[in-house]
């Protein structure tokens, strides 16, 4: 059987600050989605041919920075990655990483229909992210993102995707919400409650989420949880599934005794057994 190819993906890690320290924005998937269906995640996805933009320069600050932290992708690909994870926040939860004169543009109560409208038409491809800014007069700010990982899924999928990481801070004066299309709940929440949720079965959490969780978990604030992702060497992370002698699926993650270790990558847990469509991590003794 051929392997299918990966389609290049983006997803952002959106932050706050809370009273304890901070929250990550989750959103969960519709369960009749094909990929991850019911999973709590980051916002998320394709890379759409309309990211990729040879003048991203004269409308986008931080193009260099962008294609500076991907060495592996040409310049074009780079900027395409960026460019579609803002747009992806901006279609998933309504936030966009883009200034004007003052700053990350605020999307005040008198604006929002005006910026639904936009998230709407962006959603549809009825509207492009340039056009957006045009009609605004921002800049889309590819340089509010942090990556700090690349995942590739296994290749027994038949549905597969290529995907960066990044980090942003969510803006002060937007709401971030579902788009109540491919996800159906948006939460707020702190990493460790989610691991915990996760683990009592209330929600669904795929290894990348998991795994990423599990480092911003240590993280005391989120400025800690910028300098770790603008820390992070961004090997790429593939994970290995196989299956065990009573027939479930696992999988293993590059550290695992049965599977080798790669620079610059660290997980807390590298094994994953898939129990009535849910993720959970699993001790290497396989309890």
């Amino acid at each position: 059987m051929s392997v299918a190819e990966p389609r290049p993906a983006a997803t952002v890690v959106l932050a706050r600050p809370s009273e304890a320290r901070f929250d990550v924005f989750l959103v969960r998937r519709h369960d009749h989605i094909a990929f991850m269906g019911g999973a709590h995640v980051f916002p998320g996805g394709r890379v759409d041919p309309g990211d990729e933009a040879d003048d991203a320069s004269a409308w986008c600050d931080g193009v260099d920075r962008a294609i500076a932290r991907m060495p592996a992708r040409d310049a074009r690909q780079a900027v395409a990655f960026s460019l579609a994870a803002v747009r992806e926040l901006f279609e998933e939860a309504g936030v966009l990483l883009a200034r004007d004169g003052g700053g990350i543009v605020p999307i005040h109560a008198g604006a929002r229909a005006r910026f639904d409208a936009y998230r709407r038409d962006v959603s549809a491809g009825a509207l492009a992210l340039r056009d957006l800014a045009a009609r605004e007069q921002l800049r889309v700010a590819l340089d509010a993102l942090a990556l700090f990982a690349h995942w590739v899924t296994p290749d027994v999928e038949t549905r597969r995707f290529d995907t960066y990481f990044f980090l942003a801070m969510a803006p002060a004066a937007q709401d971030a919400t579902h788009d109540d299309g491919e996800t159906t709940d948006g939460i707020w929440i702190d990493p460790a409650d989610a691991l915990e949720r996760c683990l009592r079965g209330d929600i669904a959490l795929p290894p990348p989420t998991w795994t990423t969780l599990r480092a911003l978990e240590a993280c005391a604030s989120v400025d800690d949880a910028w300098r770790w992702a603008e820390s992070q060497r961004v090997p790429c992370v593939l994970p290995r599934v196989r299956e065990r002698a009573d027939g479930t699926r696992e999988i293993l993650l590059p550290g695992d005794p049965d599977y080798p270790g790669i620079a610059g990558f660290e997980a807390e847990e590298t094994r994953f057994l898939l129990l009535d469509g849910r993720w959970q991590p699993v001790a290497e003794d396989g309890a």
